[in-house]
This record gives C-alpha cells, sequence and structure tokens, in this order.
C-alpha cells in the first residue's frame, strides 16, 4: 500500500532564510554523532519528504539527491568518539550542529531545530520545535542528510570491523552488536563514555 503523502510546512519564519538543523546517532554506542543544516529553496516540495526514520533506506537515498540538488544550502557537521567521550552527548549534539551551519555557504537569519533543547548558535535566533522533523520541510530535509551520510560512515566502518553488524545496525545497541562487545570488545570507535554492555563485565579495546 503506498504511503499517505506527508503535507509539511516549509519553515518555522518566512521574513528571513530559515536553516533546519537535525542530528543522528545519539543513542548510538559506536560511532561519530552528525548533524545536518539545510536551507530550502521557497516553494520546495517533495512526495516523499517527512522524518528520515518513517523512510526506507533507497527512498532517503532519493530525497537525499533532490536536497543537495535543489537547497539554497546546505552542510554537514560531526563530533567525533572522542569528543562525545569528553563533553557528553548531549553536548556533542550541540557541537555537531554548530559546525554544520558554520559549514553553510549561505547564512541564515533564523535556526530551526529539531527536538526541544539547543546551545545557541551566536546571536543567530532559534526555535527548538519536538518532533519538528515530521512537522517541517527543512528540519525533514537535515534529518534525511544527516542519516544519509552517518549511514554511509558507519557503512565504512564495518568495513574494517565487521562483526559488530554496523553496516545493518548503524552502531545502536542490538542484541548483535553487544554480543560482538562481549566477544571482541570494544573497538577505538566506541564510545568508552556510554554503557557498552547490558551488564556489568570486562572489555578490553582492540589494539590496532
Amino acid at each position: 500500500m503506498p504511503r499517505a503523502v506527508t503535507v509539511l510546512l516549509p519553515c518555522y519564519r518566512t521574513d528571513v532564510l530559515e536553516a533546519g538543523c537535525d542530528e543522528v546517532g545519539r543513542g548510538c554506542l559506536a560511532g561519530p554523532v552528525l548533524a545536518a543544516a539545510v536551507i530550502l529553496p521557497s516553494g520546495f516540495s517533495h512526495p516523499l519528504l517527512t522524518d528520515s526514520k518513517q523512510l526506507s533506506e533507497r527512498e532517503r537515498e532519493q530525497v537525499r539527491a533532490v536536497i543537495e540538488r535543489e537547497a539554497v544550502a546546505w552542510a554537514i557537521g560531526r563530533a567525533e568518539v572522542e569528543e562525545i567521550d569528553r563533553i557528553n552527548i548531549l553536548q556533542a549534539s550541540f557541537l555537531a550542529m554548530h559546525r554544520a551551519l558554520e559549514q553553510l555557504a549561505v547564512q541564515p537569519g533564523h535556526v530551526l531545530v529539531d527536538g526541544n533543547r539547543f546551545r545557541p548558535y551566536g546571536s543567530i535566533p532559534h526555535q527548538c520545535i519536538v518532533r519538528g522533523d515530521s512537522l517541517y520541510a527543512n528540519i525533514a530535509a537535515a534529518s534525511v542528510l544527516a542519516k544519509t551520510h552517518r549511514d554511509a560512515e558507519m557503512r565504512r566502518l564495518a568495513e574494517q570491523f565487521p562483526a559488530y553488524g554496523w553496516a545493518e545496525n548503524k552502531g545502536y545497541p542490538t542484541a548483535v552488536h553487544r554480543e560482538a562487545i562481549r566477544q571482541y570488545g570494544p573497538t577505538p570507535h566506541h564510545r568508552q563514555s556510554f554503557c557498552l554492555l547490558a551488564e556489568g563485565g570486562q572489555m578490553r579495546l582492540w589494539n590496532l
């Protein structure tokens, strides 16, 4: 059965250029957290565009190509595992979003953020929207770019460490992933500040 078309609001403010911003990977045990910032052109729409979690991998890749081709500006920011462990995942998520905004070729006049918390980016005003990726097109576009870019990153890392199933689980705490940690220990791409096993246990680091 075909999916019902989701009608999204284009943006929160229409009087300035607005960047939608979203991140992915906060709940993962391994890999960086990635964020995207996207400024869409006026009148932009796509029948598949919605929260990236509601799309198949193939659909996300289709929409990604359109967004990257037609956006006024888009950029990806990231925070590495070492930064996540040092400053915590929430602050690392803010850092990744700031880095995405910094790399935009066009400076926005307003930032629309998915979720309920954000650290102000310079003097640019912002608005947080819970479930914004299912309500606003620019946040949905950011969610698609962040998801597809991070998924590609985890597939690359999976080639080095195939036992952990990252090509499928993308670093999230699945049973396969945790069993691999239990059996082989964490890799340098695992977040040491996270509870890597469901229960206590000795873990060894890979030596590279």
